[in-house]
């Protein structure tokens, strides 16, 4: 390698170790370990003990055979030993069982392995690249992450910048209540991080319901403490949720301390979401009870758990009917997916014409 691109590829290592934040001293193993393979390779000498250096301060790379000391009349294998005679015109006070390095001259190999190896040096750049953005980002899943918007495709997916790794949000993945710009800061929650034969697959997403979990553990102290507990959530993005929570401290109001003084917590998470109304609920260990209280803010007259154990026959006055159901069925389709049972909504006259 001349000097001039024994400069050159050092400060191209450089600037990968900023930019992508792949250690120098590895991308060097790295390339150290390819030119072996080339040069074992080229010159047939896989059997050999060999060793290629490049210098850390100038780029220079050198070629190392390492050979044992042997006396000259033993038999000795030639790959892997010198007899001292020859020793002593490397070394001047060799001997016996020294290991010498010895310098191979070898500026064809210099001229062309290089190249040779370009390609491999290049799949192991990638390779350490596509390591370090798996660990970074593996290392949040189930967890919030901030970005910048960087570009919106004509598919409306978003390209997210986090410390300078991006990341796209499709729009299945998106909140219909979200407005979405170039240059805005956004959280998303991290779902799932996969290894592939290619780029890392890393799902994020504004719709999940992990992202409401985990904002309510970033303004709620006693979430993040364990004073109170998450049981549930259901959600139907940018429109409605619901949440269960639960303490096993009884003087602790569980559903107050979410709301926040003046509702300032739960405003914060609403904001965060655009919007999106959050309603508050008790987790209670009766099933009727928190079917009863997960239809919030509809009154409930009477729930009956029926016999398959899945099924809640509720009964809501007339009055409550509509509020119950919510719109478009959304109230009692989110206190289903919430309490894990189906919601079948009734009023007294109905219930009992179904029984006649």
């Amino acid at each position: 390698m001349k000097s001039k691109d024994a400069k050159v590829f050092l400060e191209a290592l450089t600037e990968l170790e900023k930019e992508k934040g792949i250690s120098k001293e590895s991308l060097i193993e790295t390339v150290e370990q390819a030119l072996l393979a080339a040069y074992k390779k080229h010159y047939g000498e896989e059997d050999s003990s060999i060793e290629v250096e490049i210098n850390r301060e100038s780029g220079d790379v050198k070629v190392y055979e390492i050979k044992t000391v042997v006396e000259a009349e033993d038999l000795y294998d030639s790959a892997c030993e010198i007899i001292l005679e020859d020793a002593l015109l490397e070394k001047k006070r060799a001997k016996v069982g020294d290991v010498l390095k010895i310098e191979v001259n070898c500026e064809e190999f210099r001229r062309n392995a290089i190249q040779n190896g370009k390609q491999i040096v290049i799949q192991k750049v990638r390779e350490a690249e596509r390591q370090f953005v798996f660990d970074k980002f593996k290392s949040r899943e189930k967890d919030i992450i901030n970005g910048i918007i960087r570009r919106i495709d004509d598919r409306r997916n978003i390209f997210i910048e986090f410390d300078g790794i991006e990341a796209m949000l499709p729009i299945v993945e998106q909140s219909p209540s979200d407005v979405y710009r170039v240059g805005d800061r956004l959280k998303v929650y991290v779902v799932e991080v996969e290894k592939t034969s290619r780029f890392p697959k890393i799902l994020i997403s504004r719709k999940h319901e992990g992202l409401l979990k985990k904002l309510f553990e970033l303004e709620i102290p006693e979430i993040e403490d364990g004073l109170i507990e998450i049981k549930a959530v259901a959600r139907e993005a940018g429109s409605r949720a619901k949440v269960a929570v639960y303490s096993e401290n009884k003087e602790i109001d569980t559903v107050g301390a979410c709301i926040g003084q003046k509702g300032l917590r739960i405003k914060n998470v609403v904001n965060e979401l655009n919007g999106e109304k959050i309603d508050i609920v008790e987790w209670l260990d009766s099933q009727e009870e928190f079917v009863s209280a997960a239809l919030s803010p509809a009154k409930v007259m009477s729930v009956e758990v029926l016999e398959d154990q899945v099924t809640a026959r509720v009964i809501v006055d007339t009055s409550q009917l509509s509020l119950a159901i919510g719109k478009n069925g959304q109230n009692a389709r989110l206190a289903a997916k919430l309490t894990g049972m189906r919601v079948d909504i009734k009023t007294p006259e109905a219930a009992a014409e179904e029984e006649n």
